[in-house]
């Protein structure tokens, strides 16, 4: 690796992003580069579990001392529900183009997942006689976590409870950290109830994991927790993962985009900023083969940079700077389609004017936007497609957030009385040989006399 700078606006050097020429990296240094902030939470976990056994003995006191210590937040116990008042308030303070947005993402998202909802059951007749198929029906508790500490996350909410009000589960519960004045973010409150959320906490963390797995004074216990959440939060989901389901893996925010020599690299530039602006735990990397686009994002980052808030810049510089981030210069196109698949990105944009002649290639990602008029802000804020998706190349073996996290299936078979002999019969015969007498019998002579009584 590299580093490569550039000079900035009013002549201010542009801080020195990370540059991998692929084919210049021993087998080594290419796999640093699939490591992910989260990959080594041994710290996290260690220092987590008294947090957890604290709100698991002591419940809402707790959450409140938690809250003072992590949050700076001034609560009390009688405070950690939010209030309907709060919730009516929120319309007031959020701005109508703020509350219109949310509507116009809120009804793109139901209508995905409405579409998206298996039917209540399906049953197919396997021989004459014999009939097998699946139910469909709702968990009964979820609690949806919903992060605060890098920003406010009303897209979160939108996310998360819009698939669960559409599956229909009965008792939903939103976990978010509160601000210092144990306020909730206004705007967290009117997705919520846009979405059909009434029931709103005001923890975060660990803490709040703990909460919704155990149940406190306050905090209704959970039979599953889902919602992306800093390293404390992921930390806790599989320390607690024999006592609450923990939901897909949702850590912080990771991209790629992947740029043919179609675009211009300060589009690319453009893009790789966005999730890179979520935190320093973050991952972004431009992958392209074209040197043309690399020096041309490179040449684009500080004017785009300019054009950010102070904390945002910090943010997406320590990622393109750091080991998770950056460009990679491929080979060619088939090096890139290659270094995706291994690091099965969180999201994928495919700037391309022919996206779709490379989405054949893509095996490994959890989510894929594709075309310049497609990037991952519109993905996150309301395309319709979830946006809560497996980090940490968990996108190998599961994908987004969807109606089926909110569901439980449950098979279902009939057999009637005149298919029963012929299945009677070869259960018979594989139940002898796998020598289980009990599943021999049940199928057996003995069972004909008492369906003869």
């Amino acid at each position: 690796m590299r580093k490569a700078g550039s000079s900035g606006r009013k002549g201010n050097p542009m801080p020195n992003v990370s540059f991998h020429d692929l084919s210049q990296l021993d087998a080594a240094s290419r796999a640093a580069l699939m490591r992910r902030s989260e990959t080594d939470l041994s710290g996290f976990m260690e220092k987590a579990v008294p947090i957890i056994e604290a709100v698991r003995t002591e419940g809402d006191a707790a959450l409140v001392r938690f809250a003072r210590d992590f949050d700076k937040a001034d609560l009390d116990a009688a405070r950690l529900k939010v209030s309907p008042a709060e919730f009516d308030a929120a319309f007031g303070i959020v701005d109508e183009d703020v509350i219109a947005a949310i509507r116009f993402g809120i009804d793109n998202i139901r209508h995905f997942h409405e579409e998206q909802k298996p039917e209540a059951m399906w049953l197919k007749e396997m021989r004459p006689g014999a009939f097998a198929g699946d139910r469909f029906t709702p968990i009964r508790s979820v609690a949806l976590y919903v992060p605060r500490g890098k920003g406010a996350f009303p897209s979160v909410t939108m996310m998360t409870a819009v698939p669960a009000v559409v599956a229909g589960v009965p008792e939903l519960a939103i976990v978010t950290p509160p601000a210092p004045d144990g306020s909730v973010d206004a705007a967290t409150l009117v997705a919520a109830r846009l979405a059909g959320v009434e029931t709103v906490y005001k923890c975060g963390g660990a803490q709040a994991v703990a909460a919704v797995a155990y149940g406190t004074e306050t905090i209704k216990a959970a039979l599953k927790i889902v919602g992306p959440g800093s390293p404390w939060v992921v930390a806790a989901k599989r320390l607690l993962a024999g006592v609450i389901d923990p939901g897909l893996p949702a850590g912080p925010s990771e991209a790629i985009i992947l740029a043919d020599d179609s675009v211009h690299g300060g589009l690319a530039a453009l893009d790789l900023l966005i999730e890179a602006e979520h935190g320093p735990d973050s991952s972004a990397y431009l992958v392209t083969h074209s040197r043309r686009v690399a020096e041309e994002a490179l040449a684009a980052l500080p004017e785009h940079w300019a054009r950010m808030t102070e904390q945002r810049v910090a943010f997406s510089t320590a990622v393109l700077t750091g080991a998770c981030g950056g460009i990679v210069l491929t080979a060619s196109i088939e090096e890139s389609y290659r270094f995706i698949n291994d690091y099965a990105p969180e999201h994928l944009e495919i700037l391309s004017t022919d996206p779709f002649a490379h989405l054949g290639h893509i095996t490994e990602a959890a989510e894929i936007l594709m075309g310049p008029h497609t990037p991952v802000s519109i993905g996150n804020f309301g395309l319709g497609p979830n946006a809560v998706l497996p980090t940490s190349r968990w996108a190998r073996t599961c994908g987004p957030l969807s109606v089926t996290d909110f569901v439980k299936r449950s098979s279902i078979g009939y057999v009637t009385a005149a298919a029963y002999p012929e299945f009677a019969r070869h259960a018979r015969t594989l139940a002898r040989y796998e020598g289980f007498s009990s599943h021999e019998h049940a199928v057996s002579d003995v069972r004909d006399r008492y369906l003869a009584r």
